[in-house]
């Protein structure tokens, strides 16, 4: 047993079931005990931290709030600090400052003191916050705008008109060293700042680097418009797509390696516009993937008729909402929570985001005929209990979907609509008739993230009555509640938010909701019967996370319509 993982127990932090789960987490993914244990949600980082500080008498650090000189770091090498998960603060004369996520090993500490010849004054900080650290210091690419700087400043405008490029040409620029820096500083840049895209957008007279942070997309730099054609051939080689192919779009995937134990997904989406091809990438971080459905945002209520769904033998659950609302995640987190040995769990998905261990992922391949409708026939061969679809996108999809909920399966599944009664309306719209919509469908759940207040700089703010009416709170509530807003700190960069919480709209299938529906009800008048029957709306959802303090009206008011 580690030292933390004793500590912990002794302390009734954790059980020892909890660490021996954690234990084998950690064996599993590479990860240290730690973020093992906040990946699992059995301790949190920033009470652990404070845990390890009361333990040692230390005092502990968060690091985002620091900048560490150059010269400091270059005293610990980068092997030396990801071995010991160490990383160097300050100075003061002969004494030298370290961040330790365990500051009891006392060898780390004797080869920092031999390897530095420095007095080492050991703080405390959590493990994952050094690991981020170590990336965002030691992995530092070069300033994009530094990197620009290297090129001629000379810009080149584009005619409308379709370019003869010869493709031989192409590959040399774009395999030439400061187009192949450039880029890399592109992904790191956008890895760093935690994006969950980037757009490479050509213009008649620019051409922009956008990073979508926190769901708003924030210009990150203007590459010289003569280097769009080598910037774009240089990504599509990273995803092996065909450079010589301008006029359709393609699709591939770049796999970044970073560090020991990380590795970074980009799913590569290039489409033909007017001025050059656009590239969209969307970055796919699996040590970011939150697999428990407790901490994704869910209220007690809603995830218990969640579950409650998902558990049932047979019939169908569908997730709603726009790209990007977190879709994929709540599916993750159900089938994490279904798999056991005894179930034989098949997902059919375009693309297979995230590799999970015990399921039966297949990627959907167009063009030689492997899309979702043969996928889901070849399923019902393959004796599953629990199948996965990607999305439901037309008639044969949805018609094979309903027959296997018809048949003894639990079959899960997204669609992109407004709200949950809406879906209804997008089934018979498809083809689906009444009476088999409600034969199969057990629940059905609409999903959106808002950004999430900023903890380092989030301040009291003033309540505006009339507005906090207009969007649907109560008297009371306006009464009652505090209102909070981010200032904008270093740790959120100036935007006064840092990270998303999703809202939920958890609509259970009831007989009364059935009956309306062979009745031909709109998706109005089913809505209007679900918040009847006590079912929490995404605005409402909304104003619980204002009255929580977790996020502001202005974002919900983004994000969701009023009822």
């Amino acid at each position: 047993m580690s030292r933390l993982g004793e500590l912990l127990v002794r302390e009734k932090m954790i059980s020892l079931q909890q660490l021996q789960e954690a234990q084998d987490e950690a064996r599993r993914t590479g990860k240290r005990l730690g973020v093992a244990l906040n990946k699992l949600g059995y301790v949190d980082d920033q009470d652990l931290t404070h845990f390890l500080a009361r333990q040692y008498s230390l005092p502990s650090i968060n690091l985002s709030d620091f900048d560490i000189a150059a010269e400091v770091l270059k005293l610990i090498p980068k092997d030396v600090a990801q071995k010991h998960m160490v990383i160097p603060v300050n100075r003061a004369g002969s004494t030298l400052i370290v961040a330790m996520s365990d500051p009891s090993n006392i060898y780390a500490i004797d080869e920092l003191k031999f390897l530095t010849q420095y007095n080492i004054e050991p703080v405390v900080a959590s493990e994952s916050a050094i690991e981020d650290a170590i990336l965002r210091y030691y992995d530092k690419g070069p300033d994009l705008d530094e990197v620009i700087g290297e090129f001629d400043e000379e810009v080149d405008f584009a005619s409308t008109a379709e370019e003869s490029v010869n493709i031989v040409d192409l590959e040399n620029q774009a395999g030439e060293a400061p187009v192949v820096k450039l880029c890399n500083a592109i992904l790191l840049s956008a890895i760093k700042r935690k994006a969950s895209d980037i757009h490479l957008e050509p213009y008649e007279k620019s051409f922009r680097v956008r990073f979508r942070v926190d769901g708003i997309l924030h210009e990150a730099m203007h590459p010289p418009l003569k280097l769009r054609n080598a910037i774009i051939s240089r990504i599509k080689i990273m995803a092996s797509l065909d450079i010589a192919e301008r006029r359709l779009p393609q699709d591939g995937r770049i796999k970044l390696k970073i560090g020991k134990n990380r590795e970074m997904d980009f799913r590569v989406s290039c489409l033909p516009t007017l001025y050059g091809e656009k590239i969209v990438l969307r970055l796919l971080d699996k040590s970011q993937l939150q697999l428990d459905m407790t901490r994704l945002g869910f209220e007690p209520e809603p995830l218990s008729d969640f579950k409650k769904a998902i558990y049932q033998p047979y019939g169908m659950v569908l997730v709603t909402g726009p790209t990007g609302s977190g879709k994929t995640t709540t599916l993750y987190s159900a089938l994490t929570e279904l798999n056991t040995s005894e179930c034989n769990i098949s997902t059919a998905e375009d693309p297979v985001e995230f590799n999970l261990p015990g399921i039966n992922q297949v990627q959907m391949h167009e063009e030689i005929g492997l899309n979702f409708a043969t996928s889901l026939r070849s399923f019902l061969r393959q004796d599953p209990n629990i199948i996965m679809v990607g999305e439901i996108r037309d008639f044969e999809t949805a018609e094979i979907g309903v027959k296997a909920a018809l048949t003894g399966h639990l079959v899960l599944s997204t669609l992109h609509t407004n709200d949950a009664p809406s879906t209804i309306s997008r089934l018979l719209n498809m083809g689906v008739e009444p009476f088999l919509v409600t034969a199969s469908v057990n629940l059905i759940l609409a999903q959106r993230l808002a950004r999430k207040i900023c903890f380092d700089c989030r301040e009291e703010t003033e309540k505006h009555g009339e507005a906090l009416r207009d969007m649907g709170m109560t008297p009371q509530q306006i009464e009652t509640c505090t209102l909070y807003r981010g200032v904008g700190c270093k740790s959120c960069g100036n935007t006064g938010y840092r990270g998303r919480i999703a809202l939920y709209e958890v609509m259970p299938f009831t007989e009364n909701l059935k009956e309306l529906v062979l009745q031909g009800a709109s998706a109005a008048e089913l809505k209007t019967d679900m918040i009847r029957e006590g079912v929490q709306t995404l605005r409402m959802a909304g104003i619980n996370k204002i009255i929580e303090g977790t996020t502001t009206p202005e974002e919900i008011l983004r994000t969701t319509v009023a009822d």
